[in-house]
């Protein structure tokens, strides 16, 4: 198991907390986890149980009705606590973290639209609360370089 992050990264990484789903291969049962951050090349989530460096995982977000799912490889894992661990994964696929940063776009409209019904009553269709997202919130989301 890896120690941790290196300090040179060549993408920025954007905070995130989305559910997800992961397995290590030759697991049959996924475990329930949230994402902490996501690059270009990678992301970081939590983990219940370390996860050994090299290990190849497969990552399962739900968005709306559809699923995103990618694969990577374990490139570090650090306790965070007591029985609790981040993990580093680099995507196995490198035009995965473009489709992983629309994913997290989704799911922020998504919350949107659940807050303007939660707070304001107003139910938005998923094109209606795009268009509110994008135009009130879309310039100051996080880019990659």
């Amino acid at each position: 198991m890896a120690s941790g992050p290196t300090d040179e990264r060549r993408y920025i990484r954007h905070p995130s907390s989305m559910p997800l789903q992961f397995c290590v291969s030759g697991d049959a049962i996924p475990r329930r986890e949230r994402l902490r951050d996501v690059s270009q090349d990678g992301l970081c989530f939590e983990s219940s149980v370390p996860l050994a460096r090299g290990h190849s995982v497969q990552i399962c977000i739900h968005v709306t009705e559809q699923a995103f799912e990618a694969e990577g490889r374990v490139v570090w894992c650090r306790p965070v606590g007591t029985g609790a661990y981040e993990v580093g994964l680099q995507f196995t696929d490198p035009d995965t973290g473009f489709a992983m940063r629309m994913v997290e776009q989704v799911c922020h409209i998504e919350a949107y639209r659940e807050r303007a019904l939660r707070e304001q009553g107003r139910k938005l269709s998923s094109e209606a609360a795009a268009e509110e997202w994008v135009a009130r919130y879309a310039a100051g989301f996080p880019r990659t370089v």
